[in-house]
């Protein structure tokens, strides 16, 4: 185990280069971490009404795992294999809406709750069918309009998502309406381990984003460490771009412009006063990484104003610096630095994860 992050910050080493320049790494990486986490899918109307069918890789360019959505005729959704058990066929090839799943190779049929129904030519089977013959059923769940799914999970998804409920519960998640027109898919020349490096302090603000250190005030600038995961929380110079808090948020009073969630080991929340962009770190190799962002807009008319108001241009600033720090990690004269106590904890923490993951 080459890791050893000190647990104590002050005597701590970063992460070896190793880690992110070592295919090995990234393969075991995928079992030992992302097969274990919730990964975020879409909002419900995926499958909006009783008979929905919505297939999807679970994951894409890591874990691979076909899976589908469905909603029945009861109006339950379900999260399922969209591997037919029979000899391994795709289940559902699109989208749309059906009676139940045929698998059109040799037509064995499903109910939307994955459930065996029929599979013709199959007299004199022993023992058939058992429950293997059912579609496998992914573990799922939902959290506002938001769907999640995980082959593996190490914990609930509601442990998860607690730290966000608690705080910012008073939020009316179920007005928050999608804005696929400005949905932008990043790919970053380099590993996604460095990409959340990045975005999990703010040390780097005044030196790579100008405008941004404009909007919020750096020396107010706040982390708090989560079981999985980490809340940055950043204050604003002005009233301007500011949230107008119930008095119920334990922030009443203060002029908070962003309460920026990562969440082990992919997930990024980051909600402004005009609603929410989700951030999923896709990785798609040692040294790609497809980074997507996905907004949910609750108050058009504060789109330009704050923190939030130019993501565009703060994306392609940290990409720049993380695909740098990728190339600089092949040096035969770095393997591992030191952490700052003031402006690195969250860094740290995330790494403490990692070394976990594996042991």
């Amino acid at each position: 185990m080459p890791f050893d992050i000190n647990s104590s910050i002050a005597n701590a080493s970063t992460l070896p280069s190793a880690f992110y320049q070592s295919p090995d790494w990234f393969e075991r990486s995928k079992e030992a971490i992302f097969a274990k986490s919730w990964q975020f899918v879409g909002d419900v109307d995926l499958v909006k009404v009783p008979g929905a069918v919505h297939p999807f890789v679970h994951l894409d360019g890591c874990l691979d795992e076909p899976l589908v959505l469905t909603r029945d005729t009861n109006d339950q959704v379900h999260c399922l294999s969209n591997v037919c058990t029979h000899r391994g066929m795709l289940v559902a090839e699109s989208g749309g809406n059906e009676r139940f799943l045929r698998c059109r190779y040799h037509g064995r049929r499903f109910g939307l709750d994955g459930c065996f129904q029929s599979m013709p030519e199959f007299e004199g089977v022993c023992n058939f069918p058992t429950a293997a013959d059912n579609l496998a059923k992914v573990p799922f769940g939902q959290w506002g309009p938001w769907l999640f799914a995980s082959v593996n999970p190490s914990m609930s998804l509601e442990e998860m998502l607690k730290p966000v409920v608690d705080r910012l519960g008073w939020m009316p998640f179920n007005e928050f309406r999608l804005d696929a027109s400005r949905c932008r898919d990043y790919v970053v020349r380099a590993h996604w381990a460095l990409y959340v490096d990045n975005y999990l302090e703010g040390f780097h603000i005044p030196f790579i984003h100008a405008a941004l250190n404009q909007a919020i005030d750096y020396d107010n600038y706040l982390v708090e460490l989560l079981p999985s995961g980490v809340l940055q929380l950043a204050h604003a110079k002005s009233d301007e771009g500011i949230f107008d808090l119930p008095t119920s948020s334990p922030d009443h009073g203060q002029r908070i412009s962003a309460y920026y969630y990562w969440l082990f080991p992919n997930l990024m929340l980051n909600f402004y006063p005009w609603g929410l962009s989700i951030n999923v770190v896709r990785p798609v190799g040692h040294d790609r990484t497809r980074v997507s962002f996905i907004p949910y807009v609750w108050r058009e008319e504060l789109r330009g104003e704050g923190a939030g108001a130019d993501l565009d241009r703060v994306e392609r600033e940290d990409e720049v610096v993380v695909e740098a720090v990728h190339k600089g990690l092949k040096s035969r004269f770095y393997d591992r630095g030191r952490y700052s106590v003031a402006r690195e904890d969250s860094v740290h923490h995330f790494h403490r994860l990692i070394q976990s993951a594996f042991e």
